[in-house]
């Protein structure tokens, strides 16, 4: 039965225990923990999405990171990819502040909601496609949950091929051939909802000037403009 509002999708989230690859792996993480966390109790389970009910905007990551997400609960909570990208968000006007360290640290977003297209940390951050799609269901109904959404980011290549099947799965009319993944790709969708595509804020994109701070603000102002955001 599909969860009928976001608490009880992210409850049946947190108590998923689907892929036993990925159960094993973040719960051995979770245990042995970083050096420089060892004194920190880490989530090691699923983590659900975060943010404002009424989004109208949807940003989608790959999955959690061992060190970050995995161990504080909240998504790009805790790594240096989630630096990056609430530091942007707040830029951009959706967040009320740019850093988020602990699920506790009084981050609100404002019309944006954050989700992954896997939710539970894999071994050197590779999904399956078997786990990808384990994970399909609970995106799909996440998305069913946030109707006002008019815009989807996705960060990197792997989040952006991963909604594109869910959304054909569910039924929704798409372009064919699929665009390409590009930084700042624009999909406009039959449904008047649009699919921005970019690069993902990791420490191999962002450490090599691949990706920018104005390059990120760029498609957040530009996912602002397009679902009609409120103004920060």
């Amino acid at each position: 039965m599909a969860p009928k509002s976001l608490s009880e999708l992210s409850a049946a989230v947190v108590d998923c225990r689907r892929c036993p690859r990925l159960v094993e792996w973040r719960e051995q993480v979770a245990q042995d923990k970083r050096a420089s966390f060892r004194d920190q109790v880490y989530w090691g389970r699923p983590v659900p999405g975060f943010g404002d009910a009424r989004a109208r905007v949807i940003v989608v990551g790959l999955a959690p990171a061992a060190h970050g997400a995995n161990r504080t609960g909240r998504m790009f909570t805790g790594d240096r990819s989630g630096d990056w990208l609430y530091g942007s968000l707040f830029s951009t006007g959706f967040a009320s502040q740019p850093t988020a360290i602990h699920a506790n640290d009084g981050l609100a977003l404002t019309s944006l909601w954050i989700t992954a297209a896997v939710r539970c940390a894999p071994p050197q951050n590779k999904p399956s496609p078997l786990e990808r799609d384990n994970c399909g269901a609970w995106l799909s109904a996440e998305l069913a949950l946030l109707p006002s959404a008019r815009v989807i980011v996705c960060l990197g290549q792997f989040a952006y091929e991963a909604l594109w099947r869910r959304l054909g799965t569910d039924g929704v009319a798409l372009p064919r051939p699929r665009p390409r993944f590009r930084h700042g790709g624009e999909v406009e969708l039959d449904d008047s909802r649009f699919i921005l595509t970019c690069y993902h804020p990791s420490q191999q994109n962002t450490f090599t000037g691949r990706l920018t701070e104005a390059m990120l603000d760029a498609v957040f102002n530009r996912a602002r403009d397009l679902a009609g955001a409120p103004p920060s």
